[in-house]
C-alpha cells in the first residue's frame, strides 16, 4: 500500500504536519525527526516510507519535498538520548521539529504509538506507510540525520558511519571494541562484547 492523503483530506479544515523520525536504534549520533505541512495541490511521485526507498530515490524526493512544502527539523542530541532515554529523546527531537515550522499545523500525525501531552499530537502506528505526509516527513528526516552521519565519518572514519550511519553492524562494533566509544556514541546503549570505555577526543584515521 503506497501512502495517501485520505487522512489530510478527511480533515480538510485543519493544518497537518506529518512527524516522523529517524535515528532510535543506532549506536552513535542523534534521532532526528522531520515535520512536514504538506500542498496537497501539489503531489510528489514516489513517496513511500524511507525504508522501502533506494538512497537515490529518497535523496530526489528530499529535494521535491524542501522544495514544495513547509518543514522542519527537530534534533535530540547524544547527550539528551543518554540523559532521558530514546523514547523521550524522540519525542523531543519531534517537539521541536514541529515548533521550528514556519507554520502552525493545528493537527500533527506522528509515526508510531507514542503519547504526548499536546493534544494537537496524534500517533498512527506505521504511519509512515499509509499517510503522504508522514510519510514525506520520514524521507526528510532520513536523508537528513544520514547527511549528519557522513559529516561526523570525516572525523571518525575508523567507525565507518558513510555506511553504517551509526547502525550496530559488525564493522562499527569491532571498531568501538578496538578503539573505544566517541562522543557521539550513545553511552547507555549496551550491546555484547567488551569494548574500550574511553572516549575518543580528536581526529581518528
Amino acid at each position: 500500500m503506497n501512502p495517501n492523503l485520505n487522512i489530510e483530506q478527511d480533515n480538510a479544515s485543519e493544518i497537518i504536519a506529518g512527524v516522523d523520525e529517524a535515528g532510535r536504534g543506532p549506536l552513535a549520533g542523534p534521532v532526528v525527526a522531520a515535520a512536514v505541512v504538506v500542498n496537497q495541490s501539489i503531489m510528489i511521485d514516489d513517496i513511500k516510507d524511507s525504508k522501502v526507498l533506494s538512497k537515490s530515490k529518497r535523496e530526489s524526493c528530499y529535494d521535491k519535498i524542501t522544495n514544495n512544502y513547509y518543514y522542519s527539523i527537530g534534533i535530540a542530541s547524544v547527550q539528551e538520548i543518554d540523559k532521558y532515554n530514546i523514547l523521550e529523546a524522540t519525542k523531543l527531537a519531534c517537539i521541536r521539529a514541529v515548533k521550528n515550522l514556519a507554520i502552525i499545523p493545528t493537527k500533527v500525525l506522528v509515526d508510531g504509538n507514542m503519547n504526548f501531552t499536546d493534544n494537537r499530537f496524534i500517533s498512527i502506528v506505521r504511519g509512515d506507510q499509509i499517510c503522504y505526509s508522514i510519510a514525506s516527513a520520514s524521507i526528510v528526516a532520513k536523508v537528513t540525520r544520514d547527511r549528519m552521519m557522513q559529516i561526523l565519518h570525516q572525523e571518525y572514519p575508523v567507525y565507518g558511519w558513510n555506511q553504517n550511519c551509526g547502525y550496530g553492524t559488525k564493522l562499527h562494533i569491532e571498531a568501538i571494541k578496538t578503539y573505544g566509544q566517541t562522543i557521539h556514541h550513545r553511552v547507555s546503549f549496551k550491546f555484547k562484547g567488551n569494548i574500550n570505555h574511553s572516549a575518543i577526543l580528536g581526529n581518528m584515521v
